[in-house]
């Protein structure tokens, strides 16, 4: 068996790749890597680092933590509530965020932006304050197979609560979806709303957010688009997208954890009535009731997340000056080097369409090795990856699998990278191959 630190070394050196030819470089990596402090780690196993578990949250450069940390040294005090210097300077910089981030997604207004917890947080404020409004017995939400339970759950709670039916399109042979399926289940389920991703978190594939949004207009049917893939791989803009929500975590756009966006349509979010109740979200409170407060004050109750909110802006305008078309554009070239060079290799499937399909993740499944013994081997090797259902039960049900494992991109990484993980999974599926026989792997 191949020592895992030596083949990272041999990888690292001079040695020509095999798949060199692959390559197509649109951004250098090595470039923003040194914003990056993580990305110095060496491993318990004496290797250095390969983050590739990008899909399940990004790391911060040091914009965000310097950010962070000096409004907890210079500023930090409660905002909207205060007249004294450090209120007023944090609620400015945390207004200043807002605006940030409406100028990130393209939003018309800046109280279009409402900062939540997360994703889940922001899907489950739409479930519960637009959805429990507007759904009742009879009315079904589309959603697609591939969805997060993020994406999924809520609906099902509130299907629960309201009588409403979740109906889910299913993939084709390509781990894909047509326009005639969608425009199909929109004729024959008449959803009031279609839920879907941008982008898968297991497969991949990027689905047509500005041509679905528009087919289920013309039905009648509201979108909420869950761009927690997308957000932090490539520019979007909701006005040309005309989406009526959209949502996204941080924690993946190179931010902290603990926010999220919340991106409504002013005329819907206006319409519908606030989830959570307390402070912050009111006009005024006596006695016999209360009035809540405008946009966005309305769906932010309590203490918001300051801190959070400055170093997601902070993230945003550092993924601005990298650039998110050229971000998006290297990904592809980078996952799409590793997709096909992982499909060579014999006894491995990939789960997902092909590369040109599909964003910087790769999910796989090898034969003779089981997800979770695949991730912890190849943490052996420095190599971080994610391993599981991923949040997409239903999907792996629906493709006959349990787990898979899933290396996801982003634009600190390299390509050499990709050829350690290449090479560590050669090594892994030799060593585990079933009685030191090759299986072919079925095309």
């Amino acid at each position: 068996m191949n020592n895992p630190s030596e083949s990272v070394r041999s990888l690292n050196g001079s040695q020509r790749s095999p798949n060199e030819s692959l390559r197509r470089v649109s951004l250098d990596a090595n470039r923003y890597r040194p914003d990056f402090p993580i990305l110095d780690r060496v491993t318990s196993s004496g290797a250095p680092l390969a983050f590739l578990d990008n899909a399940a949250s990004s790391q911060r450069p040091n914009a965000v933590i310097d950010a962070m940390t000096q409004c907890y040294r210079q500023y930090y005090a409660n905002v909207h509530r205060g007249i004294h210097t450090l209120s007023e300077e944090s609620t400015d910089r945390y207004e200043q965020a807002r605006r940030g981030i409406a100028k990130f997604v393209g939003a018309a207004e800046t109280h279009e932006v409402i900062f939540a917890a997360g994703t889940t947080a922001a899907i489950n404020t739409v479930a519960r304050s637009w959805g429990d409004a507007n759904l009742s017995t009879g009315d079904t939400i589309l959603l697609t197979i591939a969805e997060h339970h993020a994406n999924i759950v809520p609906w099902h709670q509130l299907a629960e609560r309201t009588g409403c039916k979740v109906e889910f399109l299913p993939l084709d042979e390509n781990f894909t979806i047509t326009d005639d399926v969608v425009v199909d289940a929109l004729e024959r389920f008449q959803p009031k709303l279609f839920a879907f991703t941008a982008s898968s978190n297991t497969l991949g594939v990027e689905f047509p957010v500005q041509r679905w949004t528009s087919l289920a207009h013309q039905a009648g049917c509201t979108v909420l688009v869950d761009a927690a893939q997308a957000a932090p791989h490539q520019a979007i803009d909701v006005q040309a997208l005309d989406v009526d929500f959209l949502v996204f975590s941080g924690h993946k756009v190179c931010g902290p954890t603990g926010i999220g966006v919340l991106y409504g349509k002013a005329a819907l979010l206006d319409a519908m009535p606030p989830f959570l109740s307390g402070g912050g979200m009111i006009n005024e409170v006596t006695t016999s009731g209360f009035s809540c407060a405008a946009l966005p004050d309305k769906f932010e109750a309590g203490t918001p997340p300051i801190a959070e909110a400055i170093g997601l802006h902070a993230a945003t305008e550092y993924l601005t000056s990298v650039g998110l078309d050229a971000i998006h554009a290297y990904e592809k070239e980078l996952g799409g080097y590793a997709d096909q060079a992982l499909r060579e290799i014999d006894g491995v499937r990939i789960i997902g369409p092909t590369p040109e399909l599909k964003a910087g993740i790769v999910s796989f499944v090898v034969d003779g090795v089981h997800a979770h013994d695949m991730s912890q081997t190849l943490d052996t090797y420095g190599i971080a990856v994610r391993a599981g259902h991923h949040c997409t039960m239903p999907l792996h049900k629906s493709l006959g699998l349990s787990a898979t494992t899933r290396a996801s991109f982003y634009f600190y990484n390299t390509f050499e990278e990709a050829d350690r993980l290449i090479q560590a999974v050669r090594e892994i599926r030799t060593r585990f191959a079933p009685s030191g026989r090759k299986r072919r792997r079925r095309s």
